[in-house]
């Protein structure tokens, strides 16, 4: 935390995979925060099978929920979650069962005013229609890499013209492209295939001011770190 505070970086993006053992850690995190002056975002677990709507219900939705109160505790506001909605992979059924489970979060997160937001994993715009229908209060973390995956074009653009309102929150990486999660390389920006210029002008279009991630190391933050000032200046 002390390398990206001397980046001059103003925010972390904590993940939580484990909230009991996380809790015991609260009281270290508050006291970093304090002394080097940066806010913290959170990053929540992954789903495990993400078909399998047992597992969901006994051990996905309790972490989450019991993630809330430690975000409370360190003054969070905004939620990434992992929840795959691609009906290429996931069963109709499942998909609806994990819109009910967004809108258990999401109902308990307002009342302590944090923002959920989903992050896309293979999913493409057309593919959020219904969990955005359904739920309006549901946001977004676009993840440029993950959007280069799956795909012959990354399909960050389109989200960005049809949920321009939807997205709170960016991750930033580079990959190759690729059909599979070993493809999901968390290069530094410049150093794979996406176009990043492009995204950032259509970014530009909406006048997107929120916070960015670039979910890397350190010593590939402090790489990349011009590359990506001048993206985001160049607006």
């Amino acid at each position: 935390m002390e390398q990206l505070h001397d980046l001059g970086l103003q925010f972390v993006e904590i993940p939580i995979t484990d909230p009991e053992r996380f809790s015991g850690l609260v009281n270290a995190y508050r006291s970093q925060k304090e002394r080097l002056g940066l806010y913290y975002l959170c990053h929540g677990p992954r789903e495990g099978d993400p078909n399998d709507m047992e597992v969901l219900e006994r051990d996905y939705i309790p972490k989450i929920l019991d993630i809330l109160p430690l975000m409370i505790n360190l003054e969070m506001s905004l939620l990434t979650i992992h929840l795959w909605l691609d009906p290429r992979f996931i069963k109709k059924e499942v998909i609806e069962f994990k819109i009910g489970l967004l809108k258990r979060i999401i109902d308990r997160a307002t009342d302590d005013g944090i923002t959920i937001c989903l992050e896309n994993l293979s999913e493409n715009a057309a593919h959020m229609a219904v969990p955005f229908s359904y739920l309006p209060s549901l946001n977004m973390t676009l993840d440029i890499g993950h959007a280069q995956l799956l795909t012959d074009v990354n399909t960050s653009c389109g989200f960005v013209e049809q949920y321009p309102e939807r997205i709170k929150h960016i991750h930033l990486h580079d990959n190759r492209g690729g059909d599979s999660y070993l493809d999901d390389l968390h290069l530094p920006p410049g150093e794979g295939i996406i176009n990043f210029k492009k995204i950032f002008d259509r970014l530009s279009g909406i006048a997107y001011k929120r916070t960015i991630t670039l979910e890397l190391t350190p010593p590939e933050i402090k790489k990349c770190l011009g590359y990506v000032k001048k993206l985001v200046t160049s607006q």
